[in-house]
């Protein structure tokens, strides 16, 4: 009977979350990297990222989270329905109790201005420096070089 009576409570707080978390809200979405602000405390419906732990979304009232960035793309669902794509090669995003959302980049481009001979002329390069390199150093710094190229190809594809 108590185990009955348990389930019960937890299956009303449990609905009454799903009620109080109303994913059609809006989160407060603040977006730079050293040469751009692409967001800046702007209200958006949900942001895709790509993270060390594994790419996920974040929506309205997700859990206060800290992650690192990976190189990949970042994409912002705006209120107006439209989608922007950011390549960032790293960073770190915060979520905060307050369903506010920071994303800062090392580095960040739109995607559209990605220029993929560009790209593949950097990752072969890099892939060359890295089958040179003779210290722990300079295999660490181009080993980062390919993962950041190589992100940039995919991105540009």
């Amino acid at each position: 009977m108590a185990l009955r009576s348990a389930s019960r409570l937890l299956n009303s707080r449990f609905i009454n979350q799903l009620h109080k978390r109303n994913y059609a809200d809006e989160m407060s979405f603040t977006f730079a990297a050293g040469n751009k602000v692409f967001y800046d405390s702007q209200a958006v419906r949900q942001v895709d990222v790509p993270s060390f732990s594994g790419a996920f979304g974040i929506l309205p009232k997700h859990v206060p989270t800290i992650a690192v960035l990976k190189p990949g793309v970042v994409s912002v669902f705006e209120n107006d329905g439209n989608v922007k794509k950011v390549f960032v090669s790293s960073g770190t995003v915060t979520i905060n109790e307050d369903s506010s959302v920071q994303v800062l980049a090392e580095e960040a481009a739109p995607v559209e201005s990605l220029d993929i001979s560009a790209a593949r002329e950097a990752l072969s390069k890099a892939q060359s420096q890295l089958s040179s390199a003779s210290t722990d150093r300079a295999k660490a710094e181009a080993a980062i070089a390919v993962e950041v190229a190589e992100a940039i190809v995919k991105a540009a594809e």
